[in-house]
């Protein structure tokens, strides 16, 4: 089935007022989002984020302004046929505990009013692309899904019908911090294939330069304090307050800017927990390295074994080895790559596919050298904002002395 791609967005003059509040929640908002593209919301708790997103698909009622998506103005056409052309996905998931997978997922399809045999196709396909085996969970019911496979299923539901465009309200903070990752990596991974448009809100900056084509910085009452790519508000924030969201080390932070993908991913040596002993010895002697990288029947990194380790264990697989602690995807950001590579303390880590499979390792100096890639650029930079003034200044003055003529005097 072909998916439909993103719509643009138009908020003109959006505001939201409050019975009793001397003050909008949010004040005259007006923001361009193009088809396509993921556009974050991020800024302090309380400052009317959440607030402006919810009246994108009206579950929050604005007082005053308008909203177009792909064109067409959506303020006063019923709110339950937009809500079901726009995808929504929130923290925790959302899912209805009473229901199955395949019930959740099915939801806005059977609304809608879609063929039996069409939604049982569409609940599959939306469960592969979110890298979860249909014939395993589309039975399961959410209490039986960890908090990474809910906001998996939460994602696929609100895709499910469709929609060009999806909301997502911090859907991914109230998981572990490598779980998020991996759900940041899936969620980059699924805009490539699907090319929505994506209004995501957050508080977390380094989550707004992981996912955000744009950022918009929100003051309070959903002002907007810059709207710019994550490259420009990392290089030449606009205010101090935007500054103080950047935080320190914005050089590291561009580390969010690369992938795994933009640099090079090395082949390393494998073998299988099926593969005979005398293969994994014959490996490890051929290979040129001092060790190999154990795989389990379906492809996914194992463990890293030396030679030592296969001697000590009595050449027993099962015993040998260090088990491989994080592995990251294309999509992960070279900041993921690096804090993995420092926990494992290998001075390396495997790369996977979308169901786990091991691609290939980054190492240390590959990632070290992209460090400093970006620190010269910082320093190269900053060195000509320094100099564009001197510069300006000099040719101002000599401009004055030449207009002056001799001795002071004006040129007659």
């Amino acid at each position: 089935m072909s998916e439909s791609h993103g719509a643009s967005i138009e908020l003109e003059n959006l505001t939201k007022r409050y019975p009793g509040n001397a003050e909008p929640s949010v004040d005259d908002v007006t923001l361009e989002i193009k088809a396509g593209e993921t556009v974050v919301f991020v800024g302090p708790s309380g400052c009317g984020k959440s607030t402006t997103l919810k009246m994108i698909n009206r579950l929050i009622e604005p007082s005053g302004g308008r909203i177009r998506i792909g064109g067409e103005d959506v303020t006063d056409i019923d709110p339950v046929r937009l809500r079901r052309k726009v995808g929504y996905a929130i923290q925790s998931s959302g899912l209805f505990p009473h229901m199955t997978v395949a019930q959740n997922i099915a939801l806005v399809p059977r609304m809608t009013g879609w063929p039996k045999a069409r939604i049982r196709d569409r609940v599959d396909e939306m469960l592969h692309l979110v890298g979860l085996d249909p014939g395993e969970f589309r039975h399961r019911y959410p209490r039986r899904l960890s908090g990474g496979q809910q906001q998996r299923v939460g994602v696929a539901r609100s895709l499910a019908a469709d929609p060009p465009v999806l909301l997502m309200d911090e859907p991914f903070g109230a998981v572990d911090p490598i779980t998020r990752e991996h759900l940041q990596d899936e969620l980059l991974r699924l805009q490539r294939e699907l090319h929505k448009t994506i209004v995501f809100v957050t508080h977390d900056f380094d989550e707004a330069i992981k996912l955000g084509d744009r950022i918009a910085v929100l003051r309070e009452r959903s002002r907007i304090a810059q709207f710019d790519t994550p490259e420009a508000i990392l290089t030449h924030p606009a205010d101090d307050f935007v500054s103080g969201f950047v935080g320190a080390g914005a050089a590291l932070k561009r580390l969010d800017l690369s992938r795994v993908r933009d640099v090079e991913i090395t082949d390393y040596p494998t073998v299988t927990v099926d593969d005979p002993l005398q293969t994994v010895f014959n490996r490890l002697r051929s290979c040129g390295r001092n060790e190999i990288l154990l795989l389990d029947r379906r492809g996914r990194p194992c463990k890293w074994l030396r030679r030592g380790d296969l001697m000590r264990a009595g050449g027993s697989l099962a015993r040998a080895g260090t088990p491989v602690g994080g592995t990251v995807t294309r999509d992960a950001t070279l900041r993921d790559a690096l804090e993995a590579v420092l926990t494992d303390s290998t001075g390396r880590v495997a790369v996977t596919g979308r169901r786990g499979e091991y691609t290939g390792v980054v190492d240390m100096e590959t990632l070290l050298h992209s460090v400093h890639e970006l620190l010269e650029a910082d320093r190269l930079e900053a060195l000509a904002a320094r100099h564009a003034p001197e510069e300006a200044r000099t040719a101002q003055t000599h401009t004055h002395t030449h207009q002056e003529g001799p001795a002071g005097k004006a040129p007659v």
